[in-house]
């Protein structure tokens, strides 16, 4: 690992200080590029999440679906997770916390908005830092490869249907056509975008080019990641500022999420008998977000400055610390599997 990854949690620690203290020295600078939109959605944003995503999904190789069949018990159990749990947990601790428990700490109307961006967090299963997670417990990389392209399939027609549904259980109108657009934007393009260039690469048949590649452009993807904190962070710094305990609020029930569907995905593969260089990926692919789409779309749904942006903001200032802790944690229990 590069210096930039082996140290992500401090540059991303660095970058929600830098984006506060520029969010309430250069307020002027911030409205002006949160008016750089299209279609509700943000073009500065869009610009870093495209240059951020776009190497991991030169990653994804389609030819590797026809090894899903060698390790269908992972395959089960991180797609049980991510498309029938995950989802509606993440729901539940939303409007459990947001209209119980914290339901005189926070206006009806920006609970709802909070709850909002928890649900597009927990729909959105992680395309992209899997393959980190992945490598720091010497996972299987093929099968990690299956489950991402398998997870972007997925997601392409189950994203905006399954998020429609939720947020409509939270009474929260949805505009479908502004959901259908972000998909497209951030996930079917970039995914096209990297098949396009891993067919090229790859046409001698030697996988070193495609390695090549994406060792080339990888500093550019945590760059991406480190400059959309700081924008995301500068358009939130006057509600942080203001209201520090709200970043509390929504960091409790996600590291409650967080660590429960890991400890679901991880006992349920242990107790499956599945090998740990499957189990361990199986679980933290079940556990991670993709929070790039889900900033993406809380931010076309309901704007820059919305309850529903600060909540998929904080998602990205959990994920993580609590990856980096279950990365920990499964590499000191390895010795119980397979």
């Amino acid at each position: 690992m590069g210096v930039f990854e082996r140290y992500l949690s401090v540059w991303i620690a660095l970058c929600i200080g830098a984006g506060v203290v520029l969010g309430i020295l250069l307020p002027g600078m911030f409205s002006l590029i949160a008016d750089i939109e299209y279609a509700s959605v943000n073009l500065v944003v869009a610009l870093f999440i495209w240059i951020m995503i776009y190497p991991m999904m030169v990653n994804v190789d389609f030819a590797s679906l026809k090894d899903v069949g060698k390790k269908p018990k992972g395959l089960c159990i991180t797609l049980v997770v991510n498309w029938l749990i995950k989802p509606f947990s993440m729901a539940a601790l939303g409007i459990l916390f947001f209209e119980y428990i914290f339901a005189g700490l926070v206006e009806p109307q920006t609970a709802r908005e909070y709850i909002a961006g928890m649900i597009l967090l927990g729909v959105a299963p992680c395309t992209a830092m899997v393959f980190v997670w992945s490598q720091l417990v010497r996972g299987d990389a093929n099968y990690t490869l299956v489950q991402v392209s398998i997870n972007d399939i997925i997601m392409v027609f189950a994203f905006a249907p399954l998020a429609a549904l939720l947020l409509g259980v939270t009474d929260i109108v949805v505009p479908w056509e502004t959901l259908l657009l972000s998909v497209v934007l951030y996930v079917v393009i970039p995914l096209a975008a990297g098949y396009v260039t891993r067919r090229a690469l790859d046409n001698s048949g030697n996988h070193e080019h495609i390695a090549d590649f994406t060792g080339k452009i990888k500093p550019f993807s945590v760059m991406g990641l480190l400059a959309t904190v700081v924008l995301l962070f500068g358009f939130q710094a006057q509600t942080i500022i203001d209201k520090p305990m709200v970043i509390l609020l929504i960091a409790i029930p996600l590291l409650i999420q967080g660590y429960s569907i890991f400890l679901v995905a991880y006992g349920w593969a242990y107790l499956w008998r599945v090998p740990f260089n499957t189990a361990a990926p199986a679980a933290l692919i079940g556990t991670s977000n993709f929070f790039e789409l889900a900033v993406a779309v809380a931010i076309s749904l309901f704007g820059l400055n919305s309850g529903a942006a600060l909540a998929t903001v904080v998602g990205v200032l959990v994920e993580v610390p609590v990856m980096l802790s279950l990365v920990a944690f499964a590499n000191r229990t390895r010795t119980h599997f397979a």
